[in-house]
């Protein structure tokens, strides 16, 4: 009997051992709630006053404490660590909020964010100042980014649209209201395009103008068509596509002046135009050109996306630049575009040329951390934007067919835009099949 239970015993804890393992991996979440957070909460607290000694991150006492420990308390007199005002467990990490002595900045801890990461033994930390004073340690517990799962509360509104998960747990949104015109860069395979189809599935879902421009004879946009205002399919539709929104541009801007506004959000609901966001899948066509004599006609496309990038964000027109490279290697226009476009989110690149073209002017830290991501993770990019902060971010996984279904589905929300008539696509878009060359002679018959 007592050799049963103890078979029984090891066998429980084989199999608890077992699931723990399993949940490691499979369900890191679960894993985190059980194991993880219970270790990571203890070793902060036994080992934080030590750890951000080690660290540097401490301040001398203030003569008057120093005197009180020296003289009253009779105990050592040792260097001051931020205040721990605030210790919040998540599902995936653990956020601690302090209050800095005078001496530190929130740039000080950001610094040592690596040290803190191998001394608590977390997967990362990033450090976000709340206000004046205080900053939180966002700790993650596991990988976060290995399987994308966006929260149930994660859902478009207004003009945000929820893309992507942040390896600190949190949602990385696309914010038209504050970020109006952004670049995505990225190779082949890199994820871009899964990140284009969260943002129309997104937008979709919205009571905006969705604008397409695709040189590629609309094989990635076509399918959108249901949901779209207007679809350009090659460089030369565009270039009309482009001169109608400029002259709407002019149109809106007229509006403005007539109600004494400055922004379209400032119109009353009734006379307010709908939001248009134009969306330019791989940019790099509009430049090109295979001959001199195409070079004016591609100049004016080029300078009217510039107009657009300039002063549209005022009357309600964003744009949505996509391409695998965007430098001035494509010809006149191309930086002066870039400049505009201050939203950045960038892939997977070929070469540290590319990263640096879509982050090293707004946010150089970033660069490095796009050549790191590894060719097995399509979906990982880095976003920046022009106030020097950047993140490590995933899109989840959505096949083309489920963004085409729910353009299908908030078809209804498309706007009757009548300057775009021209443009309207029709069902879905298909390439049209080469056209076959006769023969100059005709063919022999062979004998044999």
């Amino acid at each position: 009997m007592a050799d049963l239970v103890t078979w029984l015993e090891a066998g429980t804890a084989a199999a608890g051992a077992g699931g723990l393992g399993y949940a490691k991996v499979r369900a890191p979440r679960v894993y985190w709630s059980l194991v993880g957070l219970p270790v990571t909460w203890s070793r902060f607290t036994f080992t934080y006053r030590d750890t951000m000694e080690v660290c540097g991150l401490t301040v001398q006492p203030s003569g008057f404490r120093a005197f009180v420990k020296r003289n009253l308390a009779r105990s050592e007199v040792r260097p001051v660590p931020p205040k721990v005002r605030r210790v919040h467990p998540t599902s995936v990490g653990l956020r601690v909020t302090l209050r800095l002595p005078a001496g530190l900045e929130p740039a000080d801890i950001a610094a040592s964010s690596e040290r803190l990461r191998h001394a608590w033994g977390v997967r990362s930390v990033t450090v976000a100042e709340t206000r004046p004073g205080y900053v939180e340690l966002r700790m993650t517990g596991y990988d976060v980014l290995s399987l994308v799962r966006m929260p149930h509360t994660a859902r478009p509104r207004d003009l945000v649209v929820p893309v992507a998960l942040r390896e600190d747990g949190t949602v990385f949104e696309r914010d038209y209201r504050k970020i109006p015109h952004a670049l995505t860069l990225g190779a082949n395979q890199s994820g871009k395009s899964m990140y284009q189809r969260n943002l129309i599935k997104g937008l979709a879902q919205l009571p905006v103008g969705l604008i397409g421009i695709d040189c590629k004879r609309g094989v990635e946009q076509g399918r959108y068509a249901p949901r779209l205002s207007a679809l350009a399919t090659d460089p030369e539709s565009a270039g009309r596509l482009i001169d109608a929104l400029v002259a709407e541009m002019e149109d809106r801007f007229d509006l403005l002046a007539l109600h004494g506004v400055s922004d379209l959000w400032e119109l009353p609901g009734k006379v307010r135009p709908v939001p248009l966001v134009v969306l330019v899948d791989e940019v790099a066509e509009l430049f090109l050109v295979t001959s001199k004599k195409d070079e004016p006609a591609r100049d004016q496309t080029v300078m009217q996306l510039v107009r657009l990038g300039q002063m549209a964000r005022a009357v309600g027109i964003y744009l949505e630049v996509c391409g695998q490279r965007f430098g001035s290697d494509l010809g006149r226009g191309a930086t002066a575009l870039r400049a505009q476009l201050t939203g950045r989110v960038v892939h997977r690149v070929n070469d540290k040329q590319t990263a640096e073209m879509g982050l090293g002017d707004i946010a150089p830290d970033a660069v490095m951390s796009v050549t790191g991501i590894a060719p097995n993770r399509p979906g990982v990019a880095v976003a920046g934007d022009t106030s020097g902060g950047w993140s490590r971010i995933r899109t989840p996984e959505i096949t083309p067919a489920q963004a085409a279904a729910v353009c299908r589905e908030f078809a209804h929300l498309t706007p009757d835009l009548p300057f775009l008539a021209p443009f309207r696509p029709v069902g879905q878009i298909t390439v049209p099949p080469k056209p076959t060359v006769p023969p100059l002679v005709p063919a022999q018959p062979v004998t044999e």
